[in-house]
């Protein structure tokens, strides 16, 4: 066993869970066997897929905080509450919009999408005396194919654009400005899709099939998949999520022998760069990412949640929280929500079969001052751009908001936010994280360099600091009178802060050509995916030739 003990500031983050009256009982929780989440969260509600009668419903909820519940709501839920119906068969998914706490889509058995908007006075004089519930409704419907909508899933930069996989193994895409007919069409499943993942930009989209396939899609180039791997073993539920903004994708999913396993992936060539196997449970595993570098593991029917932290295409195990209740499903709510005075990192909603159970992850720190160093800025509820932009091919600027002043700043997507894990004496060193996109723009010639910008360290820095201030040599005149005290003290201070400006300035120098060299890498990488896009066009356009 090593003697060394790998460094991070996530090592001692830790689940808790909300106090009883801080959750949710009474719940009628849908029994539909379909592979989804069952539950959904915004910054303010909650959805659950419901069991109902004469067609498909789900409940609208305020989303309770660990800390404190929600005000007006009781713990235990009254018999008949306020649902969303129209669909004429079960509800299968819901998702909120990012964009807005009080949009949510919803997709059933009927082959309906349906959007939904919540007034928050639906919520007032709830369960008091003549209180008479009231049902949601609709303002949207699409009728989206004539078999089921297994998922729905927004855009996450782009206002307005819903992703829906149908039951005729296609995932199409619509703005929901002209809902008439899917701006896209992605195809080449042979199986039941699984579940899907937008990148941070929404200019990639990945798939999990039950023929064992990932699929990664441009939806602005074509329907053709740009790449196509081999996934788990095993035809059980597999899951993707994308790993922030990297190149990386991880994913849950079942061996040939039933082993439970997640992965880590290469988007380039969709190979595989790290395996682990769980345990031979037999419940879907669901995977959920934060910007903190934490892959969050939560399997249905378990009652315990495990969580690792990402590190150079390794997965460190960090803790497991435990709990004797099973879960039936499991959502996460946008980062920008987590309460920092609690140094709450993330906050998770557990369904179990007839209550809702929040859970804070904190980190513990003594200080009450805001800790930066484990809140980065979150993605902004501001969109980036259009539907149309989107679909016209503009490149996206994604929007992101200071956890601490509320400040929203625009990034281009290969400048965007990376929190980089603390670098450990058993790992090697993280190389500059990018993301890939797909946006038209011809980069520009890029010198070969013999290696990649090499963080200066901060000796190196006081060197140069201490050769680039140095004093002037005092003239034989002034030798023969020591310097007074405060003299030397005043000189010795403007030497420290000259010293920490000249440290910035290198540092700054240093973050700029890592953000040029991640630029350089997704321009390079724009050009391999509308490469292999033609490569795929032509090879149908030959096909249907020879035919």
């Amino acid at each position: 066993m090593s003697r060394f003990v790998r460094a991070s500031k996530y090592r001692h983050v830790f689940g808790q869970p909300a106090k009883k009256e801080h959750g949710f009982d009474n719940l009628k929780v849908t029994s539909s066997a379909w592979d989804t989440n069952v539950v959904s969260a915004s910054g303010n509600y909650i959805s659950v897929n419901w069991n109902s009668s004469g067609g498909g419903a789900f409940a609208i909820l305020p989303a309770p905080s660990p800390f404190s519940g929600a005000p007006g709501i009781p713990f235990k839920l009254p018999d008949i509450v306020p649902l969303a119906r129209s669909h004429t068969a079960p509800v299968l998914d819901t998702d909120w919009s990012p964009h807005s706490d009080s949009i949510v889509a919803s997709g059933g058995e009927d082959g309906n999408v349906m959007i939904w908007q919540v007034e928050a006075s639906a919520f007032e004089d709830w369960n008091t005396d003549g209180w008479v519930p009231r049902d949601f409704g609709p303002v949207l419907r699409i009728a989206a194919s004539p078999r089921k909508v297994g998922q729905v899933l927004w855009h996450p930069a782009a206002q307005h654009v819903l992703a829906s996989a149908v039951g005729d193994h296609t995932v199409k895409l619509w703005d929901l400005g002209a809902p008439e007919s899917p701006r896209a069409v992605l195809g080449g499943h042979a199986d039941t899709i699984q579940s899907l993942a937008f990148n941070p930009t929404g200019q990639l989209l990945v798939t999990t099939s039950r023929d064992r396939k990932l699929r990664l899609f441009d939806p602005r180039v074509g329907g053709e998949a740009v790449r196509v791997g081999e996934g788990h073993g095993g035809i059980k539920g597999a899951r993707v999520v994308w790993m922030g903004d990297r190149d990386r994708i991880a994913t849950t999913g079942f061996s040939r022998m039933s082993d439970r396993q997640v992965c880590v992936w290469e988007t380039g060539a969709l190979k595989s760069v790290k395996t682990l196997t769980l345990d031979q449970s037999a419940g879907v595993v669901m995977p959920f990412w934060s910007d903190n570098n934490i892959l969050f593991l939560a399997g249905k029917g378990d009652g315990n949640i495990r969580y690792y932290e990402y590190e150079s295409d390794n997965l460190y195990a960090l803790d497991e929280h435990k709990s004797s209740d099973p879960q039936r499903g499991m959502c996460f709510v946008p980062r920008r929500v987590v309460n920092t005075s609690e140094c709450e990192i993330a906050r998770a909603y557990k369904l179990t079969t007839s209550a809702i159970e929040p859970i804070a992850f904190i980190v513990p720190r003594k200080s009450d001052s805001f800790q930066s160093d484990i809140f980065p800025p979150a993605s902004s509820i501001e969109p980036s751009l259009s539907a149309g932009e989107f679909f016209s091919g503009k490149a996206v600027s994604l929007k992101f908001v200071s956890l601490e002043t509320g400040t929203v700043s625009t990034a281009s997507a290969a400048a965007a936010p990376v929190l980089v894990p603390t670098r450990s004496t058993t790992a090697p060193a993280p190389q500059p994280a990018f993301a890939p996109s797909l946006s038209p723009v011809v980069p520009p010639p890029i010198t070969r360099m013999s290696s990649e910008p090499t963080p200066v360290s901060a000796s190196a820095s006081a060197s140069a600091s201490s050769l680039a201030y140095a004093p002037t040599p005092a003239s034989p005149a002034d030798m023969r009178l020591p310097p007074s005290r405060s003299a030397s003290t005043h000189v010795s201070d403007d030497q420290r802060a000259a010293t920490t400006a000249t440290s910035a300035a290198l540092q700054e120098d240093n973050e700029r050509l890592n953000a040029e060299l991640r630029e350089a890498r997704e321009q390079i990488r724009n050009l391999e995916l509308k490469v292999e896009g033609l490569r795929a066009n032509a090879r149908r356009a030959a096909t249907l030739l020879d035919n």
